[in-house]
């Protein structure tokens, strides 16, 4: 990795950093972001870790999915990556089925009826961040890898920042994309708040005696949601949320008996569960960052909010965390403006935080709503919802704020 350019030209005047935006993080969001704004013409910089394995269609599918809505969709496409992933391996569901173990009541949301093709695609994230990082050198993103951020300094023009090999680099804004955990949050002094669900997500693959007709199929119980989200090749990734305890249980299940207890537990809808294989677990959490902007810095993704994965919006935020950062920035060039002005990144902060905080703040509304087990509550719930399905103008409406529209 090579060393900066001394920040004075050979007249002796100070000149700008090497560097326009330096992103720390290389997941989906971190690639996407590293992708983006290097293709809309800033010096970008990609810093990460470990670099991603290459994904492989020889592989089993990747434990960890994701459901990308249409508005990830077309990013994606606008970055040249989509028609990649699309040939490589998706899963495109047209319709999505959610009903409730308490009341009975279900909500059938449909492609056609906004006249889409599909409401999303379940895609492998190893698939994505492999794609996107296979994109990078041709954009000219630097990439750094593996490299980690041992520190770093605003000045009056940049960001220096210090890596952990003793190397520095100089960048006008300072990305952190680095997850939930994020350490650089933590360096900027920015807090969170939210809450810890003591839930863990089981997650597997599942063949099912019935077809998945291309729907992603969604059982609320009074444990927490099971969803069952359409492969491409037949079978099922399942996101069961637990109590600690009876996640823990679930992991320990030999394969026949967990075959049953996810069949039951998804009402045999798909008919009986016939195999799975390798299972994992992971932590549910509410986590948002009380500001997403400081000087010459800025949240994107996961270290900015970690959210509820009933709804499968996760990484869509963080997509669209990613639009509105290059858009933003965008403008500031056009206009003139220094890219990490303090007006500049409270605008991107501004938007975000307020969309990003109402949707998930309605997640865990949904989660808190759906926990609910006393008689009227279940019946006032169930009538929502049946109320919901009926009303095609709010539906609709709920179903395009899902796909970004």
């Amino acid at each position: 990795m090579n060393r900066p350019l001394a920040a004075r030209d050979i007249a002796g005047r100070r000149r700008g950093p090497e560097l326009d935006v330096a992103i720390v993080g290389g997941g989906m969001v971190g690639a996407a972001a590293a992708l983006a704004l290097a293709r809309a013409g800033f010096t970008t910089a990609l810093i990460e870790a470990r670099e991603p394995a290459p994904w492989r269609v020889e592989d089993e599918v990747d434990l960890r999915v994701v459901g990308l809505a249409p508005s990830s969709i077309g990013l994606l496409d606008a970055l040249g990556v989509w028609t990649s992933i699309r040939q490589a391996r998706v899963g495109p569901y047209a319709h999505m089925h959610v009903w409730d173990a308490g009341s009975g009541a279900a909500i059938d949301f449909d492609a056609a009826a906004s006249g889409q093709s599909a409401l999303g695609c379940i895609v492998e994230n190893s698939l994505v961040q492999s794609t996107l990082w296979q994109s990078l050198d041709a954009a000219g993103v630097q990439r750094h890898c593996p490299a980690e951020v041992a520190g770093f300094e605003a000045r009056e023009d940049r960001m220096q920042i210090e890596l952990a090999d003793g190397q520095s680099m100089a960048a006008r804004l300072l990305v952190a994309a680095d997850g939930a955990a994020s350490p650089l949050r933590a360096m900027a002094g920015i807090g969170t708040r939210g809450r810890d669900y003591q839930q863990r997500g089981v997650v597997a693959h599942v063949r099912t005696e019935r077809p998945h007709a291309n729907t992603a199929w969604q059982r609320f119980l009074p444990t927490g949601p099971l969803a069952l989200l359409p492969l491409a090749d037949g079978r099922c990734s399942i996101v069961w949320s637990l109590p600690e305890e009876e996640a823990a249980r679930a992991l320990a299940l030999d394969e026949a008996a967990f075959c049953d207890a996810v069949g039951v537990a998804s009402d045999f809808r798909l008919g009986r569960i016939t195999a799975t294989g390798t299972r994992a677990a992971f932590p549910l959490q509410l986590k948002l960052a009380e500001r997403y902007d400081a000087e010459r810095f800025v949240l994107l993704g996961d270290a900015a909010h970690a959210v509820h994965p009933l709804a499968g919006q996760g990484v869509n935020l963080g997509l669209r965390d990613v639009i509105e950062l290059r858009d933003t920035l965008v403008d500031a060039r056009a206009a003139g403006r220094d890219i990490a002005a303090p007006h500049v990144l409270r605008r991107y902060a501004r938007r975000r935080r307020s969309a990003d905080t109402l949707d998930a703040l309605g997640f865990d509304t949904l989660a808190r709503i759906y926990a609910w087990q006393a008689s009227p509550l279940v019946a006032m719930r169930g009538l929502g919802v049946r109320l919901l399905d009926r009303l095609a103008p709010l539906k609709q409406l709920v179903g395009g704020h899902a796909a970004g529209r």
